[in-house]
């Protein structure tokens, strides 16, 4: 290639640069905050109907137009052979994919406002509180489901979490079944250390005639990690149904929206520790603090919300109070379905960016090859040398 067409190659390029900073900026400076952000926010970027589609129409089209026309006014007719032809053809494709993807640009730059208006730390701390506040948000007909609301489901204090087991006391049509809770304890110890430990209690079981099979029935799983030996097993009989400090509240250990990154159960342990210390531990007006703040919470995100702080922590307080009492609604009304939608979308913009929607990925590629050919087309018809 001549230095000529290099330099015009080059030029090409800059002003598709500036373009592409022209379009990041709209992306950033037009962002309508994280309010009117929603489950659509990414799919209507690829859509042709708004300013930016329309727009990057004609800009793509203008300037492939200009681009061709001093192409080959200024740079044909030199009889380029062989590996010249190539380089051409790669440049041509790749000014071809920089003219079609303004629109990436442009989501860049509302990512760029999106994470300048709420940083990461703040997105995860909402929704760590929100994860602490979970078993307070339900539906009221939620609180009824024995598969969301259950003793096994209890983390925090000591002896929990528990194990149920059903025994048959009284088999037949009408079989009687006892129901018990157990704690679930663990023992770590060195492989080489607990193999020489285990023979040894053989041994004294054998002797005092103690049955070693209900031992082994207790043992829930043992693997091996490292050099060690973990054992887990059910340990005492737990009465959560007696237990005073125990309310429906602490019977879900459901997390919200988990924080990217962070152990999912390490997270759960955490919030049913934050929790119980709010029914059980702090005062009444930190529940009503920890309400306000998620009341707070939905108005940032442009949730409708009929939370009363005051109102709801009298509600918790008297169904912890009274536990044999079915629990048939509090007042904690708000738009569940928006709020999951809004942090799904977020989840999204935050850690997995479509800048291209795979439902359009084919053909959007597929036109930036098809373009490209048809510029290298049209050059080869003018590339035939000059006659001096």
């Amino acid at each position: 290639m001549t230095k000529n067409l290099k330099r015009y190659f080059i030029k090409s390029v800059i002003i598709l640069a500036l373009i592409h900073l022209a379009y990041f900026l709209y992306g950033y400076f037009t962002f309508k905050g994280l309010k009117n952000i929603n489950i659509y926010t990414e799919f209507y970027r690829f859509k042709f109907y708004d300013d930016v589609s329309i727009s990057h129409f004609f800009v793509s089209g203008l300037f492939l137009l200009f681009f061709l026309i001093f192409l080959i006014r200024n740079h044909s007719r030199e009889g380029y052979k062989g590996g010249n032809l190539l380089k051409i053809a790669g440049c041509l494709l790749f000014i071809s994919f920089l003219t079609f993807s303004f629109f990436i640009s442009y989501s860049f730059g509302m990512n760029a406002k999106l994470k300048s208006e709420l940083s990461e730390n703040d997105f995860n701390n909402d929704k760590k509180l929100i994860n602490v506040l979970n078993p307070f948000l339900y539906g009221y007909t939620s609180y009824s489901s024995e598969k969301l609301f259950n003793y096994e489901n209890i983390l925090y204090p000591k002896p929990y979490p528990v194990i149920k087991e059903d025994d048959t006391i009284v088999p037949g049509e009408f079989p009687i079944i006892e129901t018990n809770y157990y704690s679930i304890d663990t023992i770590k110890a060195l492989t080489s250390t607990f193999d020489k430990t285990k023979s040894k209690a053989d041994s004294i079981f054998d002797i005092i005639g103690f049955d070693k099979e209900e031992l082994h029935k207790r043992v829930i799983s043992k693997r091996i990690v490292g050099d060690s030996t973990e054992i887990i097993f059910k340990s005492v009989a737990v009465h959560p149904e007696h237990d005073k400090d125990i309310c429906i509240f602490l019977e879900n250990k459901s997390l919200f929206n988990p924080v990217k990154g962070d152990s999912v159960d390490k997270q759960k342990y955490k919030a049913a520790v934050d929790r119980y210390k709010l029914l059980y531990n702090a005062k009444k007006d930190s529940l009503t603090y920890t309400f306000q703040r998620l009341d707070t919470l939905l108005r940032k995100y442009n949730i409708e919300t009929n939370l009363i702080p005051k109102l709801l922590t009298q509600d918790v307080y008297h169904y912890r109070e009274n536990q044999d009492e079915p629990l048939n609604g509090i007042r904690n009304n708000f738009d569940r379905k928006a709020l999951g939608e809004k942090f799904k979308t977020l989840d999204k913009l935050f850690y997995e960016p479509n800048f291209l929607h795979p439902n359009i990925a084919a053909i959007y590629f597929a036109v930036i090859v098809a373009v490209g050919a048809l510029l290298f087309l049209f050059y080869l018809i003018f590339n035939r040398k000059k006659v001096q």
